[in-house]
């Protein structure tokens, strides 16, 4: 932002039903800005305040609950014609009390990856509509250390589980093997309503991206930091390690990346590490979904989650 711009500092609430399936969007009043407009509830952040403290006065006083879970999200820079804000979402998953609209003109309960069923929706909240149809774990490919033939059944057993968004990563298979196993991965994937990057280290594999149906690309962090715009992909994700990858995935508006590894991972023995502790700082103020990686397995999620992460990104575990 530009020296000497006022930033509003603001909360907002993803609030969501236990089954995860549904979150709440509430109604702007008349007599504000953006009357009739539907929003993620939350607010201003009074001086002294950390943005979780008024999380949880914002919403006792908007809809009358108690929240008694609540973890840290995206972060996201908005400019109004009457002001800059920067919104730090939490996802919240328990509360106490019976919502109420005590301060919108109404609520609604959407479904997450559809269609709101409302409208018009405050312009900073799109983005954050895109990052929560993302799901948990983010499964990443084997073939080259297990084969083909066994990593295709593991996938079917993990998409017949539920498994929504796969990498095939196998960066060292031969070309032609690579194509073969990510064509059927691709295949097996979409029967099962999931969706499947193919990490792409140069155009040959953009190429063969589009040949083979896959719904976007994951970049190596090097090819990463060399692009000037987002390739032209439906969904596009990155591997990173530092700040400044995570700031130049921020730059092409990515949909999402990948940051470790936070525990030591048999793929990098030795490897420096960053822990929980850096991944949250680093991911604080990130507008985008970031997947924690390395050494983690699914019931390191719930940890990812208090630390700002989308969930976990696995090589084994998944």
């Amino acid at each position: 932002m530009n020296e000497g711009i006022k930033i509003t500092e603001v909360s907002a609430a993803v609030i969501e039903r236990a089954d995860g399936q549904e979150f709440l969007l509430a109604c702007r009043p008349e007599g504000k800005v953006y009357a009739g407009y539907w929003e993620f509830p939350g607010g201003k952040v009074e001086p002294g305040e950390t943005h979780r403290q008024a999380l949880d006065r914002e919403l006792h006083e908007e809809l009358g609950i108690t929240v008694t879970a609540a973890t840290p999200w995206l972060s996201r820079r908005f400019v109004y014609p009457h002001a800059t804000v920067r919104l730090k979402f939490f996802r919240v998953t328990a509360w106490e009390g019976v919502i109420a609209p005590i301060e919108h003109s109404g609520f609604a309960w959407a479904h997450i990856g559809a269609d709101p069923g409302v409208a018009p929706i405050l312009p900073a909240n799109d983005p954050i509509l895109r990052a929560l149809a993302l799901p948990p774990v983010y499964a990443l490919t084997q073939a080259e250390h297990r084969g083909a033939a066994a990593e295709l059944a593991r996938l079917e057993q993990a998409l017949q589980g539920g498994l929504k968004l796969v990498q095939v990563r196998d960066k060292t298979l031969p070309a032609a093997e690579r194509a073969a196993f990510a064509a059927q991965a691709v295949a097996l994937a979409h029967a099962h309503g999931a969706r499947v990057l193919l990490n792409a280290a140069d155009a040959a594999a953009d190429a063969l991206a589009r040949e083979i149906g896959a719904d976007g690309i994951h970049l190596p962090a090097s090819r990463l930091m060399d692009l000037a715009q987002r390739p032209d992909f439906p969904l596009v994700a990155a591997s990173c390690h530092d700040p400044a990858e995570l700031a130049q995935a921020d730059r092409l508006a990515l949909d999402f990346a990948v940051l470790g590894p936070v525990s030591p991972t048999p793929t990098h023995p030795g490897a420096p590490v960053l822990g929980w502790k850096h991944f949250g700082e680093w991911v604080f103020d990130c507008a985008l979904p970031v997947y924690g990686l390395g050494g983690l397995t699914r019931h390191s999620l719930a940890e990812a989650r208090q630390h700002g992460a989308q969930g976990v990104a696995l090589m084994r575990g998944w």
